[in-house]
């Protein structure tokens, strides 16, 4: 059985940071002129991925090491010198006294988000179209994938593309990411993305095409992650969601478990 504890939360959060910093340098490679860039304070990754981007915050305040006025001072330093907001992303199972010290530094809590898991072990198969099949992509489809990427994502913010495009772009680009793509009989439809970071294997980035929804497609990129990631050892997977959306309820109906909520604060200036 896996206890939802600190334990648990160090691993969780730090596999969502490793994808992050390792996205961040694909950034950095692919498109220099935004000084993508990622440091680590005391066991806290700190990212910077422009000012306006949702990867551009901290992950594992509290989790690995006492947070301290001087620590808060140059993780905060990192984003000021870069003309950035300044977020935490702080896990309840973090030392309570971080809490106190957000409130003494003029933080407020901003946003909430859901962060689930399941044991591989003896895990249920799940019933997959057999039109559907999956594969993780060869180099020579990265545009492919991000083009099937951006155009599930561009159906809800067409006004986003150009990010999205570069967003698919530095995941494909990812060291240690593995891209998967959905096709129904061989039309390339639905993407998402793997990272196995020691027992955790954490699942990102999915989206499917507007005009082949409802078909199955993101069960068989679900399906197809978690038996692979548990026939290269992985325990378990992590996904993080928003609070009680439908990505959270598809979770729950294929054996997700809730973990935590955790809770993301922005320093008032």
């Amino acid at each position: 059985m896996i206890f939802s504890d600190k334990t648990l939360s160090q691993k969780l959060d730090r596999a969502e940071a490793r994808f992050n910093a390792a996205f961040v340098e694909s950034r950095a490679r692919l498109f220099p002129e935004l000084g993508a860039a990622w440091i680590d304070v005391g066991g806290t990754y700190a990212m910077f991925d422009g000012p306006e981007s949702p990867c551009t915050q901290t992950f594992g305040l509290g989790l690995f090491d006492e947070v301290t006025d001087a620590a808060l001072d140059e993780l905060e330093a990192f984003f000021v010198e870069r003309e950035a907001p300044v977020f935490h992303e702080v896990s309840p199972m973090a030392d309570q006294s971080v809490l106190e010290l957000l409130h003494r530094r003029n933080y407020r809590p901003i946003e909430l988000s859901t962060v689930m898991f399941t044991p591989l072990a003896d895990r249920a198969v799940l019933k997959v179209d057999s039109r559907i099949t999956t594969r993780v992509i060869g180099p020579e489809e990265a545009d492919l994938w991000t083009k099937i990427s951006a155009e599930g994502w561009l159906a809800e913010m067409p006004e986003m593309k150009d990010f999205f495009l570069g967003l698919g772009k530095a995941s494909v680009g990812c060291e240690g990411g593995l891209p998967f793509l959905a096709e129904l009989e061989g039309r390339p439809i639905a993407a998402g993305m793997l990272l196995i970071e020691g027992e955790v294997a954490l699942l990102a980035g999915a989206s499917t095409i507007p005009e082949a929804r409802r078909q199955g497609a993101q069960i068989a990129l679900l399906d197809a992650r978690l038996r692979f990631a548990a026939e290269r050892g992985a325990t378990f997977a992590s996904m993080c969601t928003a609070p009680g959306s439908q990505s959270q309820k598809n979770g729950q109906k294929n054996g997700f478990n809730i973990a935590y909520t955790r809770t993301k604060w922005q320093l008032m200036r």
